[in-house]
This record gives structure tokens, C-alpha cells and sequence, in this order.
């Protein structure tokens, strides 16, 4: 039988056995969840509530790089269903300090165009992103589950240009409700793996 870390995310490409009392931050990774979204088996959902707390919470950082968040949802496991647990983490995520916010948008990336996109986009996107950045001094972050791939690039570029205009606090609430749906799109993919 395989083990839970053989059906987490394959964002990480780090083994999570053996983890420290105090696990290292999560390698940074693209703020775009995986797209194909369908049942979630409730194979996957009883194999995450089954696994060590070290485990889950290892694979929860995955979807959000707040250890204070994975451990919260970890230990109040076991959940009776997929709803349970994205009611978990979205409460888990609004109860967050801004040091723990802080932590989940450290381990983020922006969102990047495909390595054969037209070297003008490439720079139009990176000088988006470095204004997005010096304005609220973190990464531009947005959930693109309601979009084609095709229309990704369309969409980060209009999102920052929009939230370029908002003051630091608005900005820290969409930021904040952007990071909770990726979390969600990230769990679900999480809990689907097989």
C-alpha cells in the first residue's frame, strides 16, 4: 500500500519524513492551483485523517506555508467530509496573526507566463509584478480556478494592475481571501490524489 506522502501535492519535491519538531518553511511555489477539479474520493479524505499529524501537517503546508494553520488543521482531524475540512482551514485562515500571513505569502511565487511566451509579455509581467511588489512588499497572489488556462496570463496582469489602486489594508483583505481560495483548490487537489 502506498503511503499519504506518495498522494501529496507534487509541488514539493522534498521528502517529509522525518520532520523537526519545527519544520522548515515550504519551498516557495506558483500561486495557481491545479485546475481539474472533480470528485474528491473519500479514499483520499480517510488516508489524510489516518496519517501521522507530522504527515498531514507536512502536506498542508503545501497548500498554505503557515505552520500554525497546517498544525491547527492536522490536529483537529479526523474530518467527516470535504466540506468539514474546507470549513476547517477557511475558519483556521481568518483566524490567522499577520506573522502567520506573513509566513503563507513568504512561501508563495507569482504567478509567471509559460517559457515560450513572447519575451514582451515576459517583461510586461515582471515589471507588473516588481510595482505589485514595492507597493504592499509581498508577491502578487490570485486564484485563477474560475479561468481557463489560456486566460491566466490575461487575468494576473489585469488583477495587479486592479489592486495596484487599492490602499494597504483592502489590499491585505484580498490578498488574505485570494491565499484562503488557493488553499482550498490546493486541498481539494490534496485529498483527490491518487
Amino acid at each position: 500500500m502506498r503511503s499519504f506522502q506518495e498522494f501529496t501535492l507534487s509541488r514539493s519535491s522534498e521528502s517529509h519524513a522525518g520532520l523537526p519538531a519545527q519544520p522548515p518553511p515550504p519551498a516557495p511555489h506558483t500561486a495557481v492551483p491545479v485546475q481539474n477539479r472533480g470528485p474528491v474520493p473519500a479514499a483520499g479524505l480517510r488516508r489524510f485523517n489516518a496519517v501521522p499529524a507530522a504527515e498531514a501537517e507536512a502536506a498542508l503546508l503545501d497548500c498554505y506555508g503557515s505552520r500554525r494553520w497546517a498544525q491547527r488543521l492536522a490536529d483537529h482531524r479526523p474530518y467527516p467530509d470535504l466540506d468539514a475540512l474546507l470549513a476547517a482551514a477557511d475558519e483556521a485562515g481568518y483566524d490567522l496573526s499577520p506573522a502567520d500571513r506573513a509566513e503563507a505569502l513568504a512561501a508563495e511565487e507569482s504567478p509567471g507566463l509559460r517559457p515560450d511566451a513572447p519575451p514582451s509579455a515576459h517583461l510586461a509581467l515582471a515589471a507588473a509584478h516588481a510595482a505589485y511588489e514595492s507597493r504592499f512588499g509581498h508577491v502578487f497572489v490570485i486564484c485563477l480556478d474560475a479561468f481557463l488556462p489560456a486566460e491566466h496570463p490575461d487575468q494576473v496582469l489585469a488583477g495587479i494592475r486592479a489592486r495596484l489602486a487599492h490602499d494597504p489594508e483592502h489590499e491585505r483583505v484580498v490578498t488574505a481571501d485570494e491565499m484562503r481560495r488557493l488553499a482550498r483548490g490546493r486541498i481539494i487537489e490534496l485529498v483527490s490524489s491518487q
